[in-house]
């Protein structure tokens, strides 16, 4: 296993993977999402087109098996923008780590905080202050969500970010089983850098 971080044309190389690796591990809960390739390129073209951003891939050989995305929070959409109007930040001071995704056959051997490690420093790099990330809020008795389902809480609360109070993010995307998209809720955590 080795961990790359990727920018500028090895970024853009790695899109395409990092497309299919979202598809795939977002269709579990809680983002059964129904993705598709053109739409995953419409949403990463935001990295393509930050000179900032940044992948942190895990490659097994030369295969992209997990992937995490960053960028400056300015750079992101306007939906994830909006909810620090009331927080006293500015959009320049936040890095936004967007994405982890990871195969689960590679899970549970520190890949995931080697993909916060190296966001943060990246985003330390750029000068900011804070870094922040958004989860899906979905309801406990939602009916596609597996009894042994176990959320990423304490594992990011252990990296020290915590839920920021009234920091919700609104997003469209198609579940499995839909055909339409539907806002979802998305709660923003975040920590000082």
């Amino acid at each position: 296993m080795e961990v790359r971080v990727l920018t500028g044309p090895a970024l853009d190389a790695a899109l395409d993977d990092v497309a299919a690796l979202r598809i795939a591990v977002f269709r579990d809960w809680p983002y059964i999402y129904d993705g598709s390739l053109d739409y995953e390129r419409r949403y990463l073209e935001s990295y393509r087109n930050s000179e900032n951003a940044v992948v942190v891939g895990a490659f097994d050989g030369a295969r992209l098996v997990g992937a995490a995305t960053g960028t400056p929070l300015e750079d992101h959409a306007d939906d994830f923008a909006a909810p620090f109007a009331e927080t006293g930040l500015t959009l320049e001071e936040v890095f936004y780590c967007a994405e982890s995704v990871l195969l689960p056959d590679y899970r549970g051997r520190g890949l995931g905080h080697a993909f916060f490690d190296a966001r943060e420093a990246h985003g330390r790099a750029l000068g900011r202050s804070y870094s922040a990330f958004c989860s899906v809020i979905r309801p406990d008795d939602h009916p596609l969500k597996p009894a042994t389902y176990r959320p990423l809480d304490a594992f990011w609360r252990k990296r020290g970010y915590a839920p920021m109070p009234g920091v919700v993010a609104h997003f469209r995307w198609t579940d499995l089983g839909d055909s339409t998209q539907t806002e979802k809720a998305l709660q923003f955590w975040g920590k000082p850098l």
